[in-house]
């Protein structure tokens, strides 16, 4: 029998199953598409959707590989579960959980964020669990005296599906600073923090409710009858599965782009948008704008996040679409016109003809904003155009993520390419051209872009059979050596117009301040 894997990732607009062969070959997709909600002021997913969507997921997956091999999909040989990285869900000692999940958007963690990283010595970014729950505390909230257990979303699903509280070395690196060299939780950090609260209404130590930390290639439990349940409507998948460790979305895009090795990155836009660069060396100092986790095999790494990616755009092509609609009389989806709106971006001017767009939904911490305002503005002899607009509003996603990279190349960290994936990267050249130009640095992408962290996932499923092997080897020689890519380098013209666009980009922060403070 063909050994299958499966990865599932719980992205921010999408949970998507991906199904691989020994090949690494996906043999079947699943989709299901969700959205995030602002519920009292808090960016959330509810208990609910988070279920019924995997199931939504896993069934399209079910339906499509019976469609193309004529029978049901009852046995795999591996499955991983990877989401959004970090956030907050703390649980019962029993697994109930306390909250609504608080995701990586929420930026109401400053107080604790600063706090922790004065203490530690070592950045806090805001979505980090650590900072949730540190502020959870300073809030006197009800439930944390009867935490049992602080994890992820792809902690949770996983807990659920196996009954293993366990993470992956990537999503527990956003957890808690961790000792890479030990692969464990920081212990200094770790009674530091249990001094820090010794005087509060808790009843445990930080390291008895936070999950193990696992390598990959390590077995991360089993699926059991109840979560088989979880994860299939139909009942025809077998309990007893393995499970790899379940692991954060950065972390799955370093595999899935083959950028887990020492002075290799890659960079992901959806609806965030974020870099990742292994590091040769700490850095020399602590960046706030920075976050230092870990490959799935421990390696550090510096990732540039920024909250906003593609979605003020995605409600702008929504807009089209309606317009388009209107005028044919015909019902014309999104979807049908992303690709002709982001070839149109090339035809406009390199320094967006004048425009600039903050795409600030939600705050944005590499910026000093707790809240977004999404704000289009243009010179009064500005070349009012869709070539001009769709180009600013794409170089706008790249904004925040240059002036964090600016801050890696004071450092000496150099790179020679970015491996470019997600939504911004699925119509050819255009994502990877305006990237390159942005960054100064060539941009390549995979065949395998479009399935993503999903993918990865599937990957680091599989790797569980090839664990004797290291895990850079297995990478390069055994999935990617016949996978081809291609690559764009920077045009000197496209760096030129960056330079200028990020001129009104900076001086357009100042209007996104006012408008965070007044408009409301």
């Amino acid at each position: 029998m063909e050994n299958l894997y499966l990865g599932i990732e719980f992205g921010s607009t999408r949970i998507k199953s991906v199904l691989i062969n020994e090949d690494f070959e996906a043999v079947a997709t699943g989709n299901h598409n969700w959205e995030n909600r602002l519920v009292d002021g808090v960016w959330t997913y509810h208990l609910e959707d988070i279920w019924a969507g995997l199931k939504a997921s896993y069934s399209d997956l079910a339906a499509k590989y019976k469609s193309s091999f004529s029978k049901d999909l009852t046995q795999i040989s591996g499955i991983g579960i990877s989401a959004m990285m970090h956030g907050y869900i703390p649980m019962d000692k029993n697994g109930k959980v306390l909250t609504e999940f608080r995701t990586w958007r929420n930026t109401n963690t400053q107080e604790a964020a600063d706090i922790l990283r004065e203490r530690f010595g070592h950045n806090i970014p805001l979505r980090w669990s650590i900072a949730h729950l540190y502020q959870a505390i300073l809030n006197n909230e009800a439930h944390i005296a009867d935490i049992g257990i602080l994890t992820t979303l792809a902690g949770y699903v996983h807990y659920k599906l196996t009954g293993s509280n366990v993470l992956g070395m990537g999503d527990a690196s956003g957890v808690f600073p961790l000792d890479t060299a030990k692969k464990e939780y920081n212990n200094d950090m770790l009674n530091s923090f249990n001094e820090l609260i010794k005087d509060k209404p808790v009843k445990w130590e930080l390291l008895d409710i936070m999950p193990k930390i696992l390598a990959a290639g390590e077995n991360g439990g089993y699926l059991s009858a109840e979560g088989a349940a979880l994860l299939d409507a139909g009942g025809k998948l077998s309990a007893g599965i393995p499970f790899c460790p379940p692991e954060g979305d950065a972390d799955t895009g370093m595999v899935a782009t083959n950028s887990v090795a020492a002075k290799t990155g890659n960079v992901s836009c959806g609806t965030s948008i974020f870099a990742m660069v292994v590091l040769e060396k700490a850095l020399s100092k602590v960046h706030p704008e920075l976050d230092i986790i870990t490959t799935p095999d421990g390696k550090p790494v510096a990732m540039v996040h920024c909250n906003n990616g593609t979605s003020d755009l995605d409600g702008w092509v929504q807009m089209f679409s309606e317009i388009v609609s209107l005028s044919t009389g015909k019902d014309v989806k999104p979807s049908d016109l992303y690709e002709k709106l982001y070839l149109t971006a090339l035809k406009g001017s390199a320094d967006g003809g004048g425009m600039v767009s903050c795409n600030y939904l939600s705050g944005e911490h590499n910026t000093g904003f707790e809240e977004g305002r999404p704000l289009f503005m243009r010179l009064p002899d500005s070349s009012f155009t869709l070539a001009n607009f769709m180009r600013s509003s794409i170089l706008s996603m790249m904004a925040s993520l240059k002036m964090g990279m600016e801050i890696l190349d004071g450092e000496g960290v150099k790179l020679t390419q970015l491996l470019g994936h997600g939504g911004l990267f699925k119509t050819a050249g255009v994502g990877q051209k305006l990237m390159a130009g942005a960054l100064g640095v060539p941009v390549a992408v995979m065949e395998t872009a479009g399935e993503g962290g999903a993918w990865g996932m599937a990957l680091l499923a599989a790797y569980m059979k090839h664990k004797d092997t290291h895990f850079d080897t297995f990478l390069n020689e055994i999935v990617f050596s016949k996978r081809p890519s291609s690559s764009i380098n920077p045009d000197p013209a496209d760096s030129k117009g960056f330079v200028a666009y990020m001129e009104r980009y900076k001086a357009c922060l100042e209007a996104e301040r006012v408008a965070v403070d007044r408009f409301r």
